[in-house]
């Protein structure tokens, strides 16, 4: 059976006490998990945040990104190990908060290009990274879950066969895939055969509209994302990330300039919509 969870980036960007009560409404509503956004984080909170996500029974997973002086494909050798610094660290977070996985785009930098498309020896730093942030990652019993992005934040991985080319040429067991319905929405030609694709890889699945609001509401092809799930049997999470100015230095970082919808009618109108989709594709 797949799980439901919600990325509370829709509040804040912060990992602090003050998320208690809305963790305390997510688990009333009947999601099973919740995501938090880890870059920056500090461990004390964390481990407050985290402890109080295993009272509720709430599992914890984690997303973060890496920029420009942290970017994994820089030729500076000294730019990648401050890359796989932040990857670690982002990792020791989600230990302190009890997370099983850490996903987002930690393949390369968000928001940074170059003049030219990926390059093979850009896919082979990356790969090292990873590699090496996979077997800290090993020791602590967590997941890594890079993902594509679509081409205005990002250049290496946009699709799920770049993606995948990424997670072959890493090798590592504890180094998978997150699929992004709005990002496919951008990049892939169908999502069937993106996720078909990726199925070897893949662990977790982020359920985002094409506005960022909430799932369901928007023109995003789910029923090809549920019914393609059901056929390569996933039963990972189907976490909902969704965003709004509540904290605006994150908006303003991530270019969100309007609210699409408020953010307790998306946790709460897109977990209706998921379990609906689940049973109407058996999932």
């Amino acid at each position: 059976m797949v799980k439901i969870g919600f990325n509370v980036l829709a509040w804040t960007a912060n990992v602090t006490e003050e998320l208690f009560p809305t963790l305390d409404r997510l688990k009333k509503i009947g999601y099973d998990g919740v995501e938090f956004f880890v870059g920056g984080a500090e461990s004390e909170n964390c481990k407050k945040v985290g402890q109080h996500a295993k009272e509720l029974g709430l599992d914890v997973t984690t997303v973060t990104v890496v920029g420009k002086d942290t970017n994994p494909i820089n030729a500076s050798a000294t730019i990648r190990s401050a890359g796989l610094d932040a990857i670690k660290t982002a990792i020791d977070r989600t230990y302190d908060l009890g997370g099983n996985l850490l996903c987002g785009p930690i393949h390369s930098a968000h928001n940074h290009f170059e003049a030219h498309p990926a390059l093979d020896e850009e896919y082979k730093r990356a790969a090292e990274v990873l590699y090496e942030a996979g077997d800290y990652a090993k020791q602590a019993g967590i997941i890594l879950g890079p993902e594509a992005l679509n081409r205005f934040e990002c250049y290496l991985c946009n699709t799920m066969e770049q993606l995948a080319r990424l997670l072959k040429e890493t090798n590592h067991p504890n180094v998978r895939a997150m699929f992004d319905t709005h990002h496919a929405n951008m990049e892939e030609k169908k999502f069937a055969s993106a996720i078909e694709t990726i199925a070897p890889y893949l662990h977790h699945v982020h359920i985002s509209e094409n506005d960022r609001g909430t799932p369901g509401e928007g023109h995003i092809q789910f029923d090809d994302s549920f019914s393609t799930l059901k056929k390569i049997d996933y039963s990972g999470y189907l976490t909902i990330e969704a965003f709004s100015r509540n904290d605006p230095d994150f908006a303003n970082a991530i270019g969100v300039w309007r609210e699409y919808n408020a953010p307790w009618d998306i946790a709460e109108n897109g977990f209706k919509f998921i379990k609906m989709m689940c049973e109407k594709h058996h999932l």
